[in-house]
């Protein structure tokens, strides 16, 4: 079953359940992945599905950072709530030890010195499977040895 799927199937059981929060961040989700894929032409894979929930993700992390300066307490808890929702249809993270050994090998293997071309060998090793903060520490801790 993919992302999408998944989704589509949650929805109907919030719909079901009168789960007022969660049947709105699918929708919202829902109109993000279908947005991608009128934009692309096609089928959205996993992987582009991935990229979507991670955007918005990102999206609610930044609004998080806003409110907590507003002082919304509130809105901030709402925020995190609809993350741990989205959250939940994402690969889990691959642990910081398999990272950081990815990482090694990718910036060795082509001699980077520069941290542009290291984040973006690095980037293209982990493939996506982890957050883009711990592997840019993981760089420039590597670089500075």
């Amino acid at each position: 079953m993919t992302v999408i799927e998944r989704i589509d199937q949650d929805l109907k059981e919030a719909m079901k359940a009168k789960s007022e929060q969660r049947l709105s961040v699918l929708r919202m989700a829902r109109t993000s992945l279908k947005n991608k894929q009128i934009e692309m032409q096609k089928d959205l894979d996993d992987q582009s599905a991935f990229a979507v929930l991670k955007t918005m993700i990102k999206q609610y992390q930044d609004a998080i950072s806003d409110f907590q300066t507003a002082g919304r307490q509130d809105l901030v808890e709402k925020q995190q709530q609809e993350i741990d929702i989205l959250s939940a249809y994402l690969p889990p993270a691959m642990p910081v030890e398999e990272v950081e050994k990815i990482v090694k090998e990718a910036v060795a293997g082509m001699q980077a010195s520069d941290m542009g071309k290291a984040m973006g060998a690095a980037m293209k090793a982990v493939d996506g499977k982890a957050d883009g903060n711990t592997v840019r520490a993981i760089v420039q801790r590597l670089l500075s040895e």
